[in-house]
């Protein structure tokens, strides 16, 4: 899969930045997948499989809650889960590899692959049980991520790296929910994440080839008439990913921040962060509305919309499960049901009514600042904090140029003091050495029967002699 992800994302090899992103998304997922390996070296060696049924069963009964070996096994798993699905540490690779073909980001990039940590988590969460410290690590860093995510996809102005991070955002959001032991829930959110996702990038992808390979959104403005089913499609993803009341995404969200809720300690500072990233985004996912559909075209304004049956038809079924998907009941109960704890949610009217309300108002302050100008970007971005924080955000916190300079300039400097390869010059010797006793015995083959007489019986003297 990983393979696949890197041809996929290189797809269009003639632009050396492409190659770039699906080489750095190659290595980083490596990075994870290391981590997971020895983990799994770890499960074989004290449980003696890998099946997984009978893995959790012997990990149940030969280690006590807290035990190291269950907390090393959980970290080298959890490793491979931030690596696959895109979590701080290793979140940096997933908005480069918007390089690849937009039907690619929606399947395996958004929808499919990027999800496949969620899934390991959930399915080995009799592991993370074993360990409650790693399996509150796995909140927190989902926590920091979707907020993370969420300030980085309200700064970007390509349409697809908006919807990235968004997915990034939005598996923050699942790791949230498993750390809080909320499996259910987050492979609930895996599903409807799916049908909005893959729409928006669908949609997407119907915007960028209607504009002629057009990805700034504020090249564009006033599409809705011009693109009557990119429109749609937008309009109804972004409220399911925004969890607008009885869209897919709502139910999936409201499960995973109730579950946060419950929880004892942090539950209230979790369900906190996790309501903030609601608010963030309801701005992202709106203002990518407002600016691509709302107000005055910027360019493109005589192009008629690129969608055919084949392109038409995904984006009417996704439309359909994106609304009404949260209604679709997944049978997970009979992997899960002994696991869950939060069987029953009692919380206040008030808690469930600002989960409600926080979505709402971060749409309400999209729409503000880019229909009814109400608020004036300009004039915050004449702030000199406020443009010194958009300059951070949209770099993805400065996470490329951390890793740049702890990483990659530390090796391309040994790369460069060991241009001549010590190693292959330390192998250049044995290979002269070799070359010249080779020479040697070269020169014993004279071709005269005398010579060679002499050198049988010289070394049978030899031998004898020895023996």
């Amino acid at each position: 899969v990983g393979l696949c992800s890197y041809l996929l994302i290189g797809f269009w090899y003639e632009k050396p930045e492409n190659g770039y992103a699906a080489r750095k998304a190659f290595v980083t997922t490596r990075v994870g997948d290391t981590s997971m390996a020895i983990g799994l070296f770890l499960l074989f060696a004290q449980l003696g499989t890998l099946n997984i049924q009978d893995m959790l069963h012997e990990a149940q009964a030969q280690w006590a809650v807290g035990s190291g070996l269950a907390i090393a096994a959980s970290l080298l798993l959890l490793g491979g889960a931030v690596g696959k699905s895109a979590q701080l540490p290793l979140q940096t690779w997933l908005p480069d590899a918007m390089a690849g073909p937009t039907p690619i980001s929606a399947l395996i990039h958004a929808a499919t692959m990027v999800t496949a940590g969620v899934y390991l988590i959930a399915r080995t969460h009799v592991l993370f049980e074993l360990a409650p410290s790693v399996q509150l690590l796995v909140a927190w860093i989902g926590l920091i991520t979707l907020l993370m995510a969420g300030f980085t996809a309200m700064t970007q102005h390509d349409i697809k790296r908006i919807l990235a991070y968004s997915t990034v955002s939005q598996i923050g959001y699942m790791f949230l929910g498993l750390g809080v032991g909320a499996w259910s829930a987050s492979i609930f959110h895996l599903m409807t994440h799916a049908f909005f996702k893959a729409l928006l990038f669908l949609a997407a992808g119907t915007v960028i080839l209607s504009l002629h390979h057009e990805h700034n959104i504020f090249k564009m403005g006033g599409k809705r008439k011009q693109l009557p089913i990119a429109f749609a499609s937008f309009l109804i993803g972004s409220l399911a990913l925004a969890a607008f009341p009885f869209t897919s995404g709502y139910f999936s969200k409201d499960e995973i921040l109730i579950a946060a809720l419950e929880v004892d300690g942090p539950g209230f500072l979790l369900w906190m962060g996790g309501v903030l990233g609601a608010f963030f985004t309801g701005i992202y996912s709106f203002r990518l509305v407002f600016v691509v559909f709302f107000g005055e075209s910027k360019g493109h304004h005589d192009e008629k919309e690129v969608a055919g049956f084949s392109m038409a038809a995904p984006l009417f079924i996704l439309m359909f499960l994106a609304f009404f998907g949260g209604w679709i009941h997944i049978p997970v109960d009979a992997v899960f049901s002994h696991a869950e704890v939060h069987e029953e949610h009692h919380i206040s009217n008030l808690m469930h009514g600002i989960m409600i309300a926080v979505p709402l108002l971060g749409i309400a302050t999209s729409y503000l600042f880019f229909v009814s100008k109400s608020f004036s970007i300009e004039r915050l971005m004449a702030n000199p904090v406020a443009a010194a924080l958009h300059r951070f955000w949209f770099s993805g916190w400065g996470m490329d140029a951390l890793y740049n300079l702890l990483f990659i300039k530390p090796f391309l400097f040994l790369a460069h003091i060991n241009r001549r390869d010590l190693i292959d010059a330390c192998y250049g010797v044995l290979v002269e050495i070799t070359r010249t006793a080779h020479m040697m015995l070269v020169r014993t083959q004279t071709g005269q029967l005398r010579w060679y007489a002499l050198s049988i019986a010289g070394s049978a003297v030899i031998i004898i002699t020895l023996g």
